[in-house]
């Protein structure tokens, strides 16, 4: 099929999901919330508790801290692809969206590319609350500008595994507990909300290698977050944090855009 058809029916399928979550106001007031919450909670609740290079000084914590809640966010908001797909095949959605003369990857084209723009508005309302607790960007621009953009990718390739799973999931509830015992460890062990050195050795090697660490350390870097005294990573994905999370947001969509289109035809309704 040829490549503006294709372009077209994804626009018209990630139209729906943005008009989907504009008409279904509990999910855009959770999906806003949630951000701030978590800012609220580890600024104020956790701040002055844990320590990084410079103290326990809760200024210092929210500059370190802001990175880790942006990535965990926009992780967790990749999952909105998964949960939406497997909620799509058990009501038949998917077998009337193949029966149509559409594209057939544009239908999971379009549904991550409107979860990017739900990520989008998330950042905007999570960067705005950071800046009110004392979050501060240190960089030009460009390199926020390139800060934001690495998490929307790297959350946009994760959405592509979502999709995979969500259709192969019995239901929308098994796709929530599945998602959240996988994700949960994977976004806290890691130098998310506390520098590694505080972590016992085997989780200190795991979270080292652990790209939500990379997209993490990156974002850091690019907002010029990363606290005084804080000694240079000796391994090589937080050296070349920016790269290593390009290579895994790669194979990510290497590996799960073909497995989650060779699903997508196999799926039925439940």
């Amino acid at each position: 099929m040829a490549a503006p058809t294709v372009f077209s029916d994804a626009y018209v399928v990630a139209k729906r999901n943005i008009i989907k979550i504009k008409r279904v106001p509990d999910l855009l007031v959770f999906t806003t919330l949630s951000p701030i919450m978590f800012v609220l909670l580890f600024a104020f609740v956790f701040g002055g508790a844990i320590a990084v290079p410079g103290g326990t000084d809760p200024a210092a914590y929210r500059e370190f801290l802001m990175a880790g809640i942006f990535a965990q966010t926009v992780i967790f908001g990749a999952t909105i692809t998964g949960a939406g797909l497997a909620e799509d095949v058990k009501k038949g959605i998917i077998d009337r969206f193949r029966s149509l003369p559409m594209a057939p990857s544009a239908v999971l084209t379009g549904r991550t590319i409107s979860d990017v723009a739900n990520n989008v508005l998330v950042l905007i309302v999570m960067s705005l609350t950071g800046l009110l607790v004392g979050w501060a960007i240190h960089s030009s621009p460009a390199e926020a500008a390139l800060g934001f953009l690495l998490l929307l990718v790297f959350a946009y390739s994760v959405s592509w595994i979502m999709a995979w799973l969500g259709m192969l999931v019995p239901s929308v509830e098994v796709f929530n507990n599945a998602t959240f015992i996988v994700i949960f460890p994977l976004t806290f062990v890691a130098n998310t909300f506390v520098p590694l050195e505080t972590l016992p050795p085997a989780l200190q090697t795991f979270a080292e290698w652990n790209p939500v660490s990379a997209v993490t350390q990156a974002s850091r870097e690019l907002f010029g977050n990363i606290p005084e005294g804080v000694p240079t990573p000796d391994v090589w994905p937080l050296q070349n944090a920016e790269l290593y999370t390009l290579i895994w947001s790669a194979i990510f969509i290497i590996v799960f855009v073909p497995l989650a289109n060779y699903q997508y035809r196999r799926s039925t309704s439940r």
